[in-house]
């Protein structure tokens, strides 16, 4: 049995901006992207030259890139031609055919390695374009000549101040060639562990972006907020099951985690829309251990359809489904 790869992106929407609530996400893009099959040991060296080929050419990054323009125009044909679209992504986004590239108002926010190659440009006397000294992003970290800055973000339910370091201007080498990047340093963040009465702290975190003129907040508002879809991936395989049906198709393989995908989305966008972001009396009451959860999960939603399922079964009708709980089971999945 052969795991399925698939490539998500979601749509964040900042409800913080009105109330203090943390942003949703909402997946736009759900792709397949099957790994390419190595040949095998009696394979000639022309089949093994053509699969490190397509290993190059169907890779992660490359369809995320073809996603990233489907976007784009997405966005255009949705009215939004003249807003910028930022991409934000982990450290397996932070390489060369990301940032080489070419996007049309799309700027990139990834996390970095700390030990990431990177320089300024050499002075315009002489022919080279790379300056001979080489920094890190620890370095960056590391240097006290560096000042830290602060920003508020909203961050595990509140505004909190964040500390941070900007640096424009850099290069990175073999990575992005001459395209002029921007590094921002997170300083550790500190948190007490239980039984303990000394603060420990997390790592620092190095962010390589494209975008020169936006202000630090608005780069950094965004990652934090890119954890909801390890939220999303969450409730697609726990609560929905994705990836885990039976299929006899080929084409089916592709469709049905997709369809699931976007039937969770609209589900996620009928509850905003509905009943707004917050868990109010609109869902079936939770246990005594969880009476503080401010945010409807969805197991909440699709309890919620189910209950109006069987109190309006004439909507049913037309599908031809008896409101019982088996075929309400079903149709809640469809």
């Amino acid at each position: 049995m052969f795991g399925l790869r698939f490539l998500q992106m979601s749509l964040l929407f900042p409800l913080y901006r009105c109330q203090p609530q943390s942003a949703r996400a909402l997946p736009i893009r759900f792709v397949e992207v099957p790994a390419v099959k190595k040949p095998g040991k009696n394979a000639s060296p022309e089949e093994r030259l053509a699969w490190k080929q397509k290993t190059k050419e169907l890779n992660l990054s490359t369809r995320s890139v073809e996603n990233i323009h489907g976007v784009r125009g997405s966005l255009d044909a949705a009215g939004a031609a003249d807003r910028i679209l930022l991409i934000v992504g982990d450290n397996s986004f932070c390489n060369r055919t990301h940032f080489r590239a070419e996007y049309d108002r799309t700027e990139l926010i990834v996390r970095a390695r700390r030990n990431l190659k990177l320089c300024r440009r050499a002075p315009l006397e002489g022919r080279r374009f790379y300056d001979s000294t080489k920094f890190t992003p620890l370095d960056v970290f590391q240097d006290h000549c560096i000042p830290w800055r602060k920003a508020k973000i909203f961050h595990g339910g509140r505004w909190r101040m964040l500390r941070y370091k900007d640096v424009t201007n850099v290069y990175w080498q073999s990575g992005a060639g001459t395209k002029p990047l921007r590094l921002l340093v997170l300083a550790r963040i500190p948190y007490f562990v239980p039984g303990r009465k000394r603060k420990a702290y997390r790592d620092p975190a190095f962010l390589l972006t494209t975008d020169l003129r936006a202000t630090a907040r608005q780069l950094l508002q965004p990652y934090f907020d890119r954890w909801q879809i390890e939220v999303n991936h969450r409730e697609e395989k726990d609560t929905l099951g994705v990836g885990q049906a039976q299929v006899r198709s080929l084409q089916s393989v592709p469709r049905q985690p997709a369809f699931a995908v976007a039937a969770y989305s609209a589900l996620l966008l009928a509850g905003l829309i509905a009943f707004g972001p917050e868990r109010n009396h609109n869902y079936e009451p939770l246990p005594k251990w969880r009476r503080d959860a401010k945010r409807p999960s969805c197991l909440d939603l699709l309890t919620v359809l189910r209950k109006e399922m069987v109190e309006n079964p004439e909507l049913l009708k037309p599908f031809g489904i008896h409101p019982d709980w088996n075929s309400l089971g079903k149709a809640a999945a469809a």
